[in-house]
């Protein structure tokens, strides 16, 4: 009897298993949440319910629809960017994902949109391999070069990142195509051309769409970053008028309300788009804003939530290998504002040790160093950070401040120039010291 009695057991236990997987519940569906104020306005919202609401209904008559699971999750990932919750929005997305991918391990698009995913939440490394994985599978989709160049680009590789967008204009030139070219032209120090790059991503898109008028503002923020508030500002109420309440249009008039000095117009424009989409950038631009317009007490309370939201993210990420928000970065800004250059350090430093080479990353960690003193690190990070040869003036007027404490006036004095004169209404508190430290020379 004792010899059968082991293949009994694993024929047992093999039913067991069988037994759940046949019989597993599969997960409730993650629901549409209602939208709030201007953006439950439109025609938009109507079909994005009615589409979510036909996915929902034919998930529950077969909930193992592929089809239906992928068109959910994608239809979830655009929520998110519309409403900024992405928490909700991300995850519910990345267990739709997750669910075609245990079926269909080699399904090309779940594949590329749960890279997606990992790029959004700023997992980088993790968005590369899944790209690279969706590429040999599928060598002449365009969409997936875009992602290859994002993830290259997030990580430092530049070159890659070029050949990437090259691959993807080649495949199919549309507006995701040309708004990769933009930054890329963007980074290399091409201002002209990332304009150009830009204005042709806009034109190439549907009016009033969220992917079109995300392309405006990035056109508007250029004009804005070479000094032409005039220009920018006229991109910004376009935006507008195609899409009423967006709030990235409205952060955007608030920039130029700021860089005029009409700080209460700003706050305005400001509390406006916060009232109606999540993103930690709008508390952060408040702290400033509030500061500039003697609040300080608004000031604390706008910096102190910034950061709350920005570490809930980063708890998620370090509770969940594949979602959370990584926002070391943006963290390292905020504990500067707050004074706490202990905690800007540490979380520059983790972004730093996941990315050592990326060009932003280098110099969030250099100027942390400077605000520290620690001036001999902050240059030779800052020298990195210019490799690229990026004419963006906020980074110029950095290593001008850095090279005048490292020894180096001239060239200090000759960065600072160069960067008010690409844009005069460059940060306030940036200006300031730079103007302060050419008058001392």
């Amino acid at each position: 009897m004792r010899k059968y009695l082991y293949p009994i057991l694993l024929l047992s236990f093999m039913a067991a298993v069988a037994a759940l997987v046949f019989f597993r519940k599969p997960e409730p569906v993650p629901a549409l949440k209602p939208r709030h104020g201007d953006l439950a306005l439109g025609g938009e919202w109507v079909n994005t319910q009615q589409a979510v609401g036909g996915l929902l209904a034919r998930l529950r008559e077969q909930p193992d629809d592929t089809k239906a699971q992928l068109l959910l999750a994608q239809a979830y990932m655009q929520e998110g960017r519309v409403t900024g919750d992405h928490p909700y929005y991300d995850m519910a997305a990345v267990k739709l994902l997750d669910e075609i991918l245990r079926r269909e391990p080699d399904n090309f698009e779940a594949l590329c949109c749960k890279a997606s995913l990992s790029l959004t939440q700023h997992h980088f490394t993790e968005g590369l391999a899944l790209a690279e994985q969706a590429v040999q599978l599928n060598p002449n989709n365009a969409f997936v070069y875009g992602l290859l160049c994002d993830a290259n680009v997030e990580l430092g590789r530049y070159p890659e990142a070029v050949r990437m967008a090259d691959k993807m204009n080649t495949v199919r030139p549309d507006l995701r195509a040309y708004a990769r070219v933009s930054y890329l032209r963007e980074i290399h120090g091409d201002a002209p051309g990332a304009i150009e790059a830009m204005d042709m991503a806009t034109k190439a898109g549907v009016g009033g769409l969220e992917q079109t008028e995300w392309s405006r503002i990035t056109l508007g923020h250029l004009y804005e970053t070479t000094g032409d508030l005039a220009r920018a500002e006229q991109q910004y109420q376009t935006s507008l008028a195609a899409r009423p309440g967006y709030a990235y249009a409205l952060a955007g008039l608030g920039r130029i309300a700021k860089a005029r000095h009409d700080y209460p117009a700003a706050i305005a424009h400001f509390l406006k788009a916060r009232a109606t989409v999540k993103d930690y950038a709008f508390a952060d631009e408040l702290t400033d804003l509030y500061r500039l317009n003697h609040e300080p007490a608004k000031a604390n309370a706008m910096a102190r939530e910034a950061i709350k939201m920005l570490a809930t993210d980063a708890k998620e990420a370090d509770d969940n290998e594949q979602m959370g928000h990584y926002a070391d970065r943006e963290l390292a800004y905020a504990y500067l504002k707050t004074n706490e250059p202990d905690k800007a350090l540490e979380h520059a430093k983790a972004e730093y040790e996941r990315r050592p080479d990326n060009i932003d990353v280098q110099e969030t960690l250099a100027w942390v160093h400077y605000k520290r003193g620690e001036y001999a690190a902050a240059r030779k990070l800052i020298t990195q950070a210019r490799r690229t040869n990026s004419q963006n003036p906020t980074l110029l007027c950095r290593a001008g401040l850095i090279a005048t404490k490292t020894g180096h006036a001239a060239e200090g004095q000759a960065l600072i120039r160069q960067a008010l004169a690409i844009n005069p209404h460059l940060s306030l508190e940036l200006a300031e010291e730079g103007k302060q430290l050419l008058a001392g020379l």
